[in-house]
């Protein structure tokens, strides 16, 4: 009788007959938007439409001082996807290290081989209910490191039945639509379909930054730029549904992240807040307890690199931070003291030679080119080619219409440094390296002496150029994907 009545129980109150057990640790899900900023409706930006981030950011905690390592994708990529400087692993040129024996140096591993020692799937994930919602993007300056995937894992219903699980969902849109200008009029439509009353961002009601002149061009791309992080809203939302609808909501971590600065002529590729500073959600599953530094709509103004994401997140699934990782764990009982300073640092990209750093704190950015030469002005033929801008800039000032802070950006050389007020200038257009306000000096020479710190700690390997013939294809490389403008007809491939 005894027997029978706890078998009637286990009917009565036991799972069914099929249902996927909880997780014994939380899966984590990484939403990784391509380039941009706080250009979203949660951190007060205008003419977008982000409704699912802000939901987001209201059920979770929104983080203000986040800053990548590097304002170009593979450097940056190869930073948070270990935990560690590019500048000190040797991955900090763009595009490096794809077709060479280039291993990460001993101890320096990924976070998906970690996670996957640890019992978790990993996944890189492409479609979901038959819809195309990630790139699949790695892009990473390391390539010989063996599967960083589980295999068939680029689908999404590979995921509840394999938990806990570590997911990257990469967004699209503000990368790929620059080619072609077409995604974000694509994800348009789908909005007219969807939500006939979304407000669109029109050329005409835009305001650009005033480091670029009032050109009809110029509000054009602000535009198609602000409609594709809309569009970006849109394909995460579906994740995010998909999610819910599987039953994982409550079992996952949310943690959405930009991976370097905003798709425009001064973003990506320069160490200005517009090409470093980037989003970031978290929000917590309600059947896991949350870490104490979380709480639903918040907002946490601490400083972070995006190497602290990594440290974090093997945190979140109770791994210990390896010896050898830069990146801090802020988040839980093993939360490191906070960061006083961001650093961060742009070296070669495809054809283009620049080495310079950057240290922001909590008020202050302090930038040092240390190459010699034009810095905005330089040529790279992918942004010649894909920023309208750029062949605009370059026409007005051959012509002597620019003035202020555009003109001083096209005038602007190497060596050099620049200091900037993000309280008082968040455009950093007014440069402070020869102001007589104390506490602008005294901000001067402590940044100073922290990116000197951190350039010896680090082993900063931008001290070490690469060799010419290493250098020399990516020329003739990006004149064929790209072309060269008139101006530069001499720097074209004989």
């Amino acid at each position: 009788m005894i027997r029978l009545l706890f078998i009637l129980t286990l009917f009565a109150f036991g799972p069914a007959v099929g249902a996927q057990k909880p997780p014994a640790k939380p899966n984590i899900l990484w939403l990784v938007g391509e380039n941009l900023c706080h250009d979203l409706g949660c951190y007060g930006a205008k003419d977008v439409h982000t409704p699912n981030l802000d939901r987001l950011a209201a059920e979770g905690v929104r983080y203000t001082r986040v800053f990548a390592t590097n304002p170009a994708c593979a450097p940056s990529r190869s930073a948070f996807f270990v935990g560690m400087y590019q500048t000190t692993t040797d991955t900090h040129h763009m595009r490096s290290h794809r077709d060479d024996d280039f291993r990460l140096p001993d101890g320096v591993r990924s976070i998906t081989h970690r996670l996957r020692d640890a019992g978790y799937f990993t996944a890189n994930i492409k479609t979901a209910g038959g819809e195309s919602v990630g790139s699949g993007k790695l892009d990473l300056n390391f390539v010989n490191e063996g599967p960083l995937y589980h295999e068939n894992s680029d689908d999404w219903a590979a995921l509840k039945p394999r938990q806990p699980f570590f997911a990257v969902v990469n967004a699209e849109e503000n990368e790929y639509d620059i080619y072609d200008r077409k995604s974000a009029e694509k994800e348009r439509v789908e909005w007219v379909g969807e939500r006939s009353h979304v407000q669109h961002a029109k050329p005409e009601t835009v305001t650009p930054p005033p480091y670029y002149p009032d050109h009809p061009v110029v509000r054009e791309e602000w535009a198609r730029y602000l409609n594709s992080v809309s569009g970006m809203d849109l394909r995460f939302g579906k994740v995010l549904a998909q999610l819910r609808a599987d039953g994982l909501e409550d079992d996952t971590v949310i943690i959405f992240f930009g991976d370097n600065g905003r798709l425009e002529p001064r973003g990506i590729h320069w160490c200005y807040d517009s090409g470093l500073r980037v989003p970031m959600i978290i929000r917590w599953p309600k059947n896991f307890p949350a870490p104490s530094q979380l709480t639903p709509g918040k907002v946490d103004e601490r400083i972070l690199s995006l190497i602290d994401v990594t440290a974090t997140t093997l945190a979140l699934a109770g791994l210990p931070k390896p010896p050898l990782m830069q990146g801090r764990v802020f988040l839980g009982e093993e939360a490191e003291s906070p960061r006083l300073f961001a650093f961060s640092a742009r070296d070669r990209i495809d054809e283009t030679r620049q080495r310079i750093r950057s240290v922001h704190d909590e008020r202050f950015h302090y930038i040092r080119t240390i190459s010699s030469g034009p810095t905005f002005a330089s040529l790279n033929r992918y942004k010649e080619k894909c920023f309208a801008i750029m062949p605009v800039m370059r026409d007005l000032h051959a012509r002597g219409l620019l003035t202020g802070p555009p003109l001083e950006l096209m005038q602007r050389t190497g060596p050099c440094e620049e200091l900037y007020d993000n309280e008082a200038d968040p455009h950093e257009i007014a440069n402070l390296l020869a102001s007589d306000k104390p506490e602008h000096r005294e901000a001067l020479t402590r940044l100073r002496a922290a990116l000197d710190t951190w350039i010896i700690e680090t082993g900063d390997r931008g001290q070490f150029p690469e060799a010419d013939e290493i250098v020399a294809p990516f020329g003739p490389e990006m004149h064929k994907w790209f072309g060269t403008p008139e101006w530069a007809k001499d720097a074209a491939p004989k």
